[in-house]
């Protein structure tokens, strides 16, 4: 098959070669930005009278029978085209002749390819957005149902202080918040139109690039033709995003498994998102989580591919840019898919509140706050965290928990104890204690919790 661009060559190129050049598998999976753009050209050359109002219009109600063939299944793609603007550009020129041949004035598939581009991944981000949403709705859900559960609160993977359950989940809800901020500047930086660049240098036709822009919903155009067509920054800025987003998923992902398992008991995921082992019946796997975790590594992968492609192109286009959509793509829908399932497993799973309390005790994870008793009576700090390191031996020796040693047996480290210690040191009274902004008290984490929904829109 003879090329739309034969001219300079014969157009006719080796299968393999072919193959290999075509990009059609995976860039049909815009067009319907392909389409749409074009009909926006189309308008706008009309409009400029670059081609007779009749033909514009002739120009996108074929474009609108496309768009309607391929949607209804009626027309299928030809992966003999080499791309996805080929091919709507040679179905349109079949059904419409010499008129067909004229949708391309003014353009390059350079900036065709980087408004299609900027326009499906806008949409992407516009699918992302409520599936983050999702997530942070379930974060509230389990926190406003547990937000008196104690749980230890870890620093070096060791129980370190008391905390609330719903102080750690919050903690995942800022991650998620900072990352609908990222999503939200990245679509506004890409939310600029580059049709009109051209090849590279612009275009000697009287065109309206903001006709475009506005019949396209894009905030403005470009300002430099070549960064207009060689410009992926977009792709990596949201790619960047998502790898972050799906670093936060696996650190959480990393955690309800740890909870999840018999060693922790914290809580029970449903059956819904485990699976069984084909082997040992007792088995219930957390494989949800642990894909989240493993499909970052992923998303981690296609940001590295084309940072890679990136990095040693001179302006403007080259071809290497093709592997551009495969990476993105790809990171796109993996992280889609781990938000769809993230949110429901998080949503269904149950806390087991006693296992938690019992965890936080058994840790000594108010040994701080043994300590400032002491210092509020007057002791050095140094002095009473030493005492305090010397009573919670004394207490894995015995076998007991601090709350449970007799008061002769912390008279024997100490006269400043007395029988208000043991009020000092319960794990709901060490909790409250913590009321700064921010903290793990019960006002602290409502305040938390209100900032989300307000930030949420709820």
């Amino acid at each position: 098959m003879q090329k739309m661009w034969a001219g300079r060559t014969s157009g006719v190129t080796d299968s393999i070669a072919d193959d290999f050049n075509s990009s059609i598998r995976f860039d049909c999976k815009m067009y319907k930005q392909d389409i749409t753009g074009s009909m926006a050209h189309a308008a706008m050359l009309g409009a400029k009278g670059i081609i007779a109002k009749q033909e514009a219009e002739q120009l996108i109600d074929g474009l609108q029978g496309i768009l309607d063939d391929l949607e209804s299944g009626s027309l299928e793609f030809d992966f003999g085209c080499e791309d996805i603007h080929m091919f709507v550009e040679q179905v349109l020129t079949q059904r419409l002749g010499d008129v067909g041949r004229k949708l391309h004035t003014a353009r390059s598939r350079n900036d065709q390819v980087a408004l299609d581009l900027r326009m499906y991944l806008r949409a992407e981000i516009d699918e992302i957005v409520p599936l983050v949403r999702a997530v942070l709705d379930a974060i509230l859900h389990q926190a406003e149902a547990n937000k008196s559960v104690i749980m230890p609160g870890y620093t070096h993977l060791q129980r370190a202080q008391p905390i609330l359950f719903s102080h750690h989940l919050m903690a995942y809800a800022m991650m998620l918040l900072r990352d609908l901020d990222r999503l939200s500047d990245c679509r506004r930086r890409m939310n600029v139109s580059p049709i009109g660049c051209c090849a590279l240098a612009g275009t000697t036709y009287d065109t309206d690039r903001r006709f475009e822009a506005n019949r396209l919903g894009f905030d403005g155009v470009t300002r430099n033709s070549l960064d207009g067509v060689s410009d992926r920054d977009f792709c990596v800025e949201l790619m960047s995003g998502i790898s972050l987003l799906m670093m936060h998923l696996s650190r959480f992902s990393e955690e309800i498994i740890l909870w999840a398992s018999w060693e922790f008991q914290f809580i029970e995921l449903s059956d819904a998102y485990t699976t069984g082992s084909s082997i040992m019946p007792q088995k219930k796997n957390p494989d949800m989580a642990e894909l989240v975790r493993g499909k970052t590594g992923r998303v981690y992968g296609d940001l590295m591919a084309l940072l890679t492609t990136l990095k040693g192109l001179p302006l403007a286009y080259n071809k290497d840019m093709q592997e551009d959509k495969e990476a993105v793509f790809d990171a796109v829908e993996t992280v889609k898919m781990c938000l769809q399932v993230f949110a429901p497993m998080l949503s269904s799973m149950t806390v087991k509140p006693e296992k938690m309390k019992k965890a936080a005790q058994e840790g000594f994870i108010n040994a701080t706050d043994l300590a400032d008793y002491l210092v509020k009576k007057g002791m050095p700090f140094r002095s009473a965290y030493k005492i305090s390191g010397q009573v919670v031996a004394k207490c894995i020796r015995l076998g007991c928990v601090l709350e449970a040693l007799p008061l002769e047996e912390y008279k024997a480290f100490s006269g400043l104890f007395d029988a208000d210690l043991y009020p000092a040191i319960d794990l709901l009274a060490c909790v409250e204690k913590r009321s700064s902004e921010g903290g793990t008290s019960p006002a602290s984490v409502e305040a938390q919790i209100a900032y989300v929904k307000e930030c949420l829109g709820h």
